[in-house]
């Protein structure tokens, strides 16, 4: 198959595994798959193989893995050496520090056991305080240390242009609907994992 091809062969095709049978047996037990169907779905070798029909989640989680490696670039320039889920636990400590670690978890739509990774990474490194809850010893609350807030205000400042030129191509007259698009996904998911967690 061609390395452009973004879909498997259909029953019938050349070379496919129904090939050499009769077209009416082949009908018989070969459903034919809608084209954008995501059951007939490869991934391309190269991004710019999709094709316009290419179901929804193919688009978005490529997309979101050319986001993070991009980021994960950004974050290089800059000169720091940091991952993209450090700099997202400060994040959130900035907005509200002295959360527990279930809540950073959460709010970063991660588990606890690969948080605790991470947050042993940016306490070793000096951005990141543990310190016990001051009414209950065995509740442990993370802060932001003033060595944290210096490098996400420094990451912000440097690369504030990376994130300008990523998005340069969307047209002023359509980033409101794409906006609107990717907040409804974000409160629709949001809402489905919350479910499927029961909380």
């Amino acid at each position: 198959m061609p390395p452009a091809e973004p879909y498997r062969e259909l029953a019938g095709q050349a070379g496919g595994p129904a090939a050499d049978r009769p077209p009416s047996e082949t009908a018989a037990c070969e459903p034919v798959a809608r084209i954008g169907d995501p059951s007939t779905w490869d991934w391309p070798q190269d991004a710019a193989g999709f094709p316009d029909d290419a179901p929804l989640q193919a688009l978005i989680l490529s997309a979101t893995k050319l986001m993070g490696a991009y980021g994960q670039d950004s974050v290089r320039a800059a000169g720091l050496k940091l991952s993209l889920s450090g700099l997202g636990v400060l994040r959130i400590l900035v907005s509200e520090d002295g959360l527990k670690a279930r809540e950073v978890a959460d709010r970063a739509w991660s588990s606890p056991g690969t948080l605790t990774s991470v947050v042993n990474t940016l306490v070793r490194d000096g951005f990141v305080e543990r310190r016990p809850d001051g009414t209950d010893r065995r509740v442990v609350r993370l802060y932001i240390t003033e060595q944290g807030r210096a490098v996400i205000t420094y990451y912000v400042s440097q690369a504030a242009a990376w994130w300008r030129k990523a998005f340069d191509f969307v047209d002023s007259d359509d980033e409101a609907v794409v906006r609107r698009f990717f907040i409804q996904m974000i409160n629709h998911l949001s809402q489905l994992i919350r479910e499927e967690r029961g909380a």
